[in-house]
This record gives C-alpha cells, sequence and structure tokens, in this order.
C-alpha cells in the first residue's frame, strides 16, 4: 500500500545514507531519490537545506496521484526537518491550449552550492533546471584531472559548471561556447565566485554548431554535451543528437590536438553510437565511469571518451 509512511521510509533510509556520503565528499547538491517506488514516480534533490521535487505530470491529475504527491512532499519536510517554502516543485508536463503547468517565477534568487573543490551557483526556483546538472559531477572532476596546462574547449557550456572545474584544475585557457547570454552571464558569475581570472578565458554567445564550423583555434581537451533536440528560434535548422552526431563529432576533431582528448556526452536514453565514428577515431565507452552514485537512473546520459585513430595518448579503459 503507498501512503505516507511508505515514502518517509524510504527517502528516510536514502537520506541518511546520502547525507553522510555527501558530507564526507564535500557536496551540498545530490539526489535523495529517484523513483523508487513505482506508485511515487517522483525524483528529489537537496541543495543544501533546500529539496527540489521533479514530477512528471499527465494532462489530468487523478485524485491517487494528487494524494501520492502531497505525501512526498510531507515525507521530504518530515525527512529534511525543513518548512514548505523550502520544498520546491518542478513540473514537466505536456502544454494544453493556453495552459501552461510548468510556471516559471522571476526571482532571481541565487545561492552557492559546494561540489569537491567548487562552488556553483544556483537558481531553485526560475527555472526547470537549476543551473548545475548533478549527473555530470563525475566528469567535472574528470576534467579537473586532466586539464593542467591544457587548452579547453566546453561546447553547449551551459553555466559553466564544466568550465570552472578545468580552470580550477589548470587549464591554460578555457573556451566556452553558448548561445544563450543569460547562460553566459551565468558561467563568468561562477568564474568570478570561485576566484578565477576571466582573463584568460573566453565566453562566446554562439550556437555551437556554427562555432565547430568555422573555428581554427585547436585544443588538448573538448567537451561536448549536446541537447537531445533543440529547434531554437535563433537555429536555421533542426537538431537531433544522434542525427547530427557524425557532423558534431567529426568538427570536434578537427579542432582537437594530435594528442587531444574529445568527452562527447548526451542524454538520450536510447542513444546510440554511429558506426562511422569508429572508423574515422578511437572511442571508449565510459558512461558506466561517468553515473554518480546518488543516481538510480543508469541511463541518464551516455559518455564516450574519442581521440585520434593515430594518437600515442594511453587511453582509459
Amino acid at each position: 500500500m503507498a501512503d505516507l509512511k511508505t515514502i518517509q521510509n524510504r527517502i528516510e533510509k536514502n537520506y541518511k545514507h546520502r547525507a553522510k556520503w555527501a558530507r564526507k565528499e564535500g557536496l551540498e547538491a545530490f539526489r535523495i531519490y529517484e523513483k523508487d517506488i513505482p506508485e511515487f514516480p517522483f525524483i528529489v534533490d537537496v541543495y543544501k537545506d533546500y529539496a527540489v521535487i521533479y514530477e512528471k505530470r499527465d494532462d489530468e491529475i487523478d485524485a491517487e496521484k494528487f494524494e501520492h504527491f502531497n505525501f512526498i512532499i510531507s515525507a521530504v519536510k518530515n525527512v529534511l526537518n525543513i518548512p514548505e517554502e523550502k520544498v520546491i516543485i518542478k513540473s514537466r508536463t505536456k502544454q494544453k491550449g493556453t495552459t501552461q503547468y510548468e510556471r516559471l517565477e522571476e526571482r532571481n534568487e541565487v545561492m552557492a552550492v559546494k561540489e569537491y573543490q567548487a562552488e556553483f551557483l544556483v537558481n531553485l526556483h526560475d527555472y526547470l533546471d537549476t543551473g548545475l546538472f548533478l549527473d555530470h559531477r563525475p566528469m567535472r572532476q574528470v576534467l579537473l584531472k586532466e586539464a593542467r596546462g591544457k587548452k579547453f574547449l566546453n561546447l553547449f557550456s551551459y553555466t559553466g559548471a564544466v568550465s570552472v572545474m578545468a580552470a580550477l584544475g589548470g587549464a591554460s585557457h578555457v573556451t566556452s561556447v553558448d548561445l544563450s547570454s543569460t547562460y553566459q552571464d551565468w558561467a563568468r558569475k561562477n568564474f568570478e565566485h570561485n576566484k578565477i581570472s576571466l582573463k584568460e578565458h573566453n565566453f562566446i554567445i554562439q550556437n555551437a554548431l556554427e562555432y565547430l564550423e568555422k573555428a581554427v583555434n585547436k585544443f588538448d581537451l573538448i567537451f561536448l554535451d549536446p541537447p537531445t533536440f533543440s529547434n531554437s528560434k535563433k537555429m536555421e535548422d533542426d537538431f537531433e543528437v544522434e542525427k547530427d552526431q557524425i557532423v558534431l563529432i567529426k568538427n570536434c576533431l578537427r579542432l582537437l590536438n594530435p594528442n587531444g582528448i574529445l568527452y562527447f556526452s548526451n542524454n538520450k536514453r536510447k542513444f546510440k553510437l554511429d558506426p562511422m565514428i569508429q572508423e574515422i577515431a578511437s572511442v571508449i565507452d565510459i558512461t558506466d565511469k561517468t553515473i554518480p552514485l546518488d543516481f538510480r537512473d543508469r541511463k541518464i546520459h551516455h559518455c564516450f571518451q574519442i581521440t585520434h585513430l593515430n594518437s600515442h595518448l594511453k587511453k582509459q579503459s
């Protein structure tokens, strides 16, 4: 039977274990619940003393689902011992007519959360995403460790968390490319918050696909994390990651130094790497190593380490 006690017990068990782990690791943002119980298909992330609950709504919400939703809110409040105003609800829904369930606010409230060596600025209210992709946490550590003395390119850079980690890892130069001026401004603030000088680093407001076609500068390390799909008004053609992967990777390889590494990540659940990629480059699927310990969903993203065929670099296995 799905009731308050059932969901509260599960969240309490998860939180006790994860909070201890997060303190030890130096993390202030982590996942404590991810659809563990089928009757409660929600996701709960902790950001310091706030909780963000993600729900996916149908067009119609029946009484039972509404009751379960209230149960999980109560459980989160009780386990974390926080007031209701610190429980934030994010809804992914189908739009119907003029009805928009996904109500975004304009509070402009930003706070910093610690992640290992860095602190990242997050906005828990105004957007569907908070400004920090928690599933990329392990990948950010990989790049921190590999960045020293290297020129780093971050494509579809979002709020620049990956760029910050590369800079903290000693990258000689970081270039972040994103079409959104809002996200690039956010990225600069993340750099400044972590006391990283902006003068050695570039923040380019441009469609990453156009940047890749025209760029001439070479890089030692590239992180490519495109959206699954995009039909932005600023773009001439619709983009789909599986359809467009070859042109993306070919262009990245063109900008990659002989012994450089390209990390290609995407969130398409059923993504298949085109066999042609393995004819033009060396590819290792490192997905398992890049999924965080606090994520149940092992298909949250796919990640590949890609190098030139003639690279003498010792690759990760």
